[in-house]
């Protein structure tokens, strides 16, 4: 009787450790997604500085993206050829979502460069700063998250505030700045929507298929749109801004492989959070480099809005919320279970060492 006991007991008793070993794995993911997202806020808070620096020096902000798109999509192909690094043969299975996902990147990317060519950093940061406040609706609607708590909400309308706080003290107001952004803001939305679904749906072997598609598949587009805007016959050569364009390639690289790395690991909500965190680092070394930045009640609205966006916390999946529910209720029946079984192992002991 007390041996029957004893493998009822065990039996019952692999519900916590199963649990027990979700508990490890989610720490050990917990600790890979500080980590790449600790990557990507370093290099995305300099990534701005040094595209800004690029483009004052060259004034071709289309070339500029050509040669960090070839440099990283030529970067992989020769690693891959080495056999480096491991991507997957050309399919139209990857073909379809990433060519949608290479158009979104590269409208992105196209109207941040135009913004900072005709804008201060801190005007795009702000703006940057406002996608959460739409990004949580597409989220829901989209993707199957919750929408954000009180705190995160009341975080969401501060950030609003702030935006609005830094437009009314922008002291280089431009129409075409402000056009530019709007633009890119718009196009933001739609690319961090569709490239978490891609980064969730698209099954690859390696990240790295991911930042060939997405910097190779541009490149013609891009050249097409240099050459209609003769940009090639406006850039001003120098050591420096070749060093600059250089260096601007090499981080987009870096740039390419960890932000798919992050947003696979976070919702669009809080990939989008935090990037915006992250441009702390790029307004201290703005400030301290650069003479065109915001005034210093600018500034103020722009440390608010950064504030607010970390304490936003990212809302759950409705399934994984539900799911999390169910395991909270299996985990106390079981419990339950095992204790009422010890009882009873222990009173059969018991009426045994009486016999």
């Amino acid at each position: 009787l007390r041996a029957s006991s004893t493998l009822a007991f065990r039996a019952e008793w692999r519900g916590p450790a199963i649990a027990s070993s979700w508990a490890k794995m989610d720490k050990k993911k917990s600790k890979w997604t500080v980590i790449w997202i600790a990557m990507y806020m370093l290099v995305s808070s300099m990534m701005l500085i040094v595209n800004k620096l690029t483009i004052s020096f060259l004034h071709a902000p289309s070339y500029i993206l050509l040669c960090q798109l070839a440099a990283s999509a030529a970067t992989v192909k020769v690693a891959s050829t080495l056999g480096l690094i491991e991507i997957d043969k050309f399919s139209m299975a990857h073909l379809k979502p990433f060519s949608i996902v290479a158009m979104a990147f590269l409208g992105t990317i196209f109207a941040n460069m135009k913004t900072l060519q005709y804008a201060n950093v801190e005007t795009f940061i702000i703006f940057r700063a406002c996608t959460p406040l739409a990004l949580c609706v597409l989220d829901y609607i989209f993707l199957g998250r919750q929408l954000p708590d009180r705190q995160s909400a009341f975080c969401l309308l501060v950030l609003g505030g702030g935006a609005i706080g830094y437009v009314g003290s922008d002291k280089e107001y431009e129409v075409k700045g402000y056009f530019w952004v709007g633009i890119w803001f718009m196009v933001f939305l739609f690319d961090m929507i569709f490239l978490k679904h891609a980064a969730d749906n698209v099954k690859v072997k390696s990240n790295w298929t991911r930042v060939f598609y997405s910097n190779f598949l541009p490149c013609a587009p891009l050249l097409v749109i240099g050459r209609s805007t003769n940009e090639t016959g406006n850039i001003q050569w120098s050591k420096l801004g070749l060093a600059f364009l250089i260096l601007s390639c090499l981080m987009g690289i870096a740039m390419s492989y960890v932000s798919w790395q992050a947003r696979s690991l976070v919702s669009a909500t809080r990939f989008s959070i935090i990037g915006n965190v992250c441009k702390i680092l790029t307004i201290v070394v703005n400030c301290f480099i650069w003479d065109n930045h915001a005034t210093p009640q600018g500034l103020a609205c722009l440390i608010v809005c950064i504030v607010a966006a970390y304490f936003y916390k990212q809302a759950p999946l409705r399934a994984e919320a539900l799911s999390d529910k169910s395991k909270v209720a299996k985990l106390e029946l079981t419990t339950a279970r095992n204790a009422k079984i010890e009882a009873a192992g222990g009173n059969s002991a018991a009426k045994t060492s009486k016999t």
